[in-house]
């Protein structure tokens, strides 16, 4: 079994711990670290060792205190450089040796962010947070970078005083530096094992509020009493979640919201998840996200996918779970509208990449494909369909969550691959194997495009917005004046969000639909994130000309990919804007995440190599 995207030799040596020194320094903008790598060795004669770095200047190596030889290789695009590791002497299997690596991170490292005062919500102080899915963490620690190995780790930071740093793992004290009085340290402990992806750091100014037992939300001064009222269901819903999937391992469960570049919905940090602002409208979609990051608590942190070929184990079991949350708190129907929108959702994954592509197996090959390029909905949305299939196939949700759950604990603290999950499904229903023998594998694992089965939904909760859909796509002019606001005061925020993707999926309205359209229902004033992006492309693709620097607006203001990267590509495509949008991309490129702007870059066909933004 190796690992396509990591260099660390993970078959003669494992990771159990990580203990970790940190110094942030915002003037240069990098982190000077010490690393303690408590390591096993797997097999006899074990001498050396190699690790995965990127862009990392390496100070000094040592094994048990005594100096040890290093060599960087050659730097790989984006797998980074291999640190070899010469020990002074030899082990035996099953022997520890403690390995210290001093290093400092590059201002450029891929896993951290670090704005300006502009860049944050109070403009008073500087911020920094790292995102280390899929393959960053070597860019700010070197270590086995790859969710095959699993470790403890401790932590001690220093930072400015009028700062504040978090991470995910448990808070554990904090005192004034001795090295310089104008800095604390923040220590911090996870004791249950964890990939190295799932290490996380923020630092910046900021305050928490209680929002249950175990839970507190972390976010800037002015958005956290607002972060505070919108989470308030979070205890709600872990509860729901450990009757559904078996106690919640991770101690505390907190919730820190980022500012607005975050590129991502969610990210399930242990101890600390990391949630985008763009939740904070007023926004129904929340539960979702959070129901979504709660259940990576068991899908993901606890049972991990062993190399990110198999990333469809974290995301469909993470979705399936979550709606199973929804269920739980909502409705039977509920679930079947999510479950809808995310066959939406997949079918617009599909037609991005095309039907042919690789990349939409659900199980993709990433032997030299950067993780980051194939993210997408396919594992979560073609994940949840195959689970959702044999839930039907095996006998109703209560069923199909009992393999679930017991899944989950059979492979609690450790990684697995597509196959383990197969065997472990087979051996569950040792007495439906008839049935399971009659899927066609090959065709969801292994094949691109759409899955080969599409489960018949419930679609009591979406006939409305399919109704309202048909009336619109039917309209002459002469119709329009039937359009009343009305039409849209009955349906919720989830169902008018179903609307507009249903009309996404049609040829462009005429303009005069559009703007009939702004006239009754008034969505340029609605700032619910998953609304507004919606409609703002429907606009673009109406060709109205009004809409593009909302559009272009909401593109830069917010960087999540989710949002940001489907209203570049709508003015991309209106051929008068064509330039306007590459020339807004580069004027905001600096302020955005560099994941989010490399495939922003790619969706725009902007060689970032040949321009410079000024």
């Amino acid at each position: 079994m190796s690992d396509p995207c990591s260099f660390s030799s993970f078959t003669r040596c494992v990771t159990k711990h990580l203990n970790l020194s940190l110094h942030v320094d915002f003037d240069r903008n990098v982190i000077r670290g010490k690393v303690e790598l408590t390591v096993e060795a797997l097999e006899d004669r074990f001498s050396a060792l190699t690790l995965d770095t990127r862009d990392l200047k390496i100070v000094s190596v040592s094994a048990n205190g005594q100096a040890a030889r290093f060599n960087l290789g050659p730097k790989h695009s984006f797998k980074g450089t291999p640190l070899e590791i010469t020990l002074p002497f030899d082990l035996s299997r099953g022997q520890h040796v403690i390995v210290e690596v001093t290093y400092e991170t590059s201002p450029l490292a891929t896993a951290l962010q670090w704005l300006t005062p502009e860049q944050t919500a109070g403009k008073k102080h500087p911020y920094l947070f790292s995102q280390c899915q899929a393959h960053h963490c070597r860019s700010m620690v070197p270590c086995q970078d790859s969710p095959s190995i699993k470790h403890t780790y401790y932590a001690q930071v220093s930072v400015p005083k009028d700062l504040v740093a978090v991470m995910s793992a448990v808070r554990d004290g904090q005192e004034v530096d001795p090295q310089d009085n104008s800095r604390i340290i923040y220590r911090f402990r996870q004791p249950v094992a964890m990939p190295s992806y799932l290490i996380a750091i923020v630092v910046g100014a900021l305050e928490s509020r209680k929002i249950g037992p175990r839970s507190r939300v972390w976010s800037e001064e002015g958005v956290v009493e607002k972060a505070e009222k919108e989470f308030s269901e979070t205890e709600n819903m872990l509860k729901t979640a450990e009757d559904l999937a078996g106690p919640y391992v991770w101690g505390q469960y907190d919730i820190l919201v980022l500012p607005p570049s975050f590129p991502y919905g969610g990210m399930e940090n242990p101890c600390l998840t990391f949630a985008t602002p763009t939740l904070l409208a007023g926004d129904k979609s929340l539960s979702n996200v959070i129901a979504h990051e709660i259940a990576h608590s068991w899908t993901g942190n606890l049972v991990t996918n062993k190399t990110w070929e198999h990333f469809w184990l974290n995301e469909g079991h993470t979705v399936y779970l979550e709606r199973m949350i929804g269920r739980c708190m909502e409705s039977e129907q509920f679930r079947q509208f999510k479950a809808m929108g995310g066959w939406k959702d997949l079918q617009e994954s599909v037609n991005t990449f095309g039907a042919n592509n690789p990349l939409t197996n659900l199980v993709p090959s990433l032997q030299d494909v950067d993780p980051d390029d194939a993210f997408s909905s396919v594992p979560y949305e073609k994940g949840f369909a195959l689970l959702y299939h044999l839930e039907e196939l095996l006998g109703g949700p209560e069923v199909f969550m009992g393999f679930v759950k017991s899944y989950i604990q059979m492979f609690a603290y450790s990684s697995v691959t597509t196959e383990d999950w197969k065997n472990y499904l087979f051996t569950f229903f040792k007495d439906k194997v008839d049935i399971l023998n009659k899927v066609d594998w090959n065709a969801w694992m292994f094949t691109p495009g759409m899955p080969p089965v599409k489960p018949q939904y419930d679609t009591t909760l979406a006939d409305a917005c399919i109704a309202l859909c048909q009336r619109w796509i039917k309209a002459k002019d002469q119709d329009l004046s039937s359009f009343k606001e009305c039409d849209v005061k009955s349906l919720s925020s989830h169902q008018l969000i179903e609307f507009l993707s249903l009309l996404l999926q049609e040829v462009p309205l005429p303009l005069t639909h559009v703007k009939k359209m702004q006239e009754v229902y008034n969505l340029n004033a609605c700032m619910n994130s998953e609304i507004r992006s919606r409609w703002l492309r429907l606009c673009v693709r109406s060709r109205w000309e009004e809409a593009v620097p909302l559009a272009l607006k909401m593109a830069t203001e917010q960087g999540r990919m989710k949002f940001t990267r489907p209203l570049f590509r709508e003015v991309f495509n209106f051929d008068k804007y064509h330039d306007e949008a590459v020339r807004v991309f580069l004027a905001n490129r600096a302020a955005m995440h560099h994941v989010t702007a490399g495939l922003v870059a790619k969706d725009l066909k902007v060689d970032v190599t040949k321009t410079t933004s000024l």
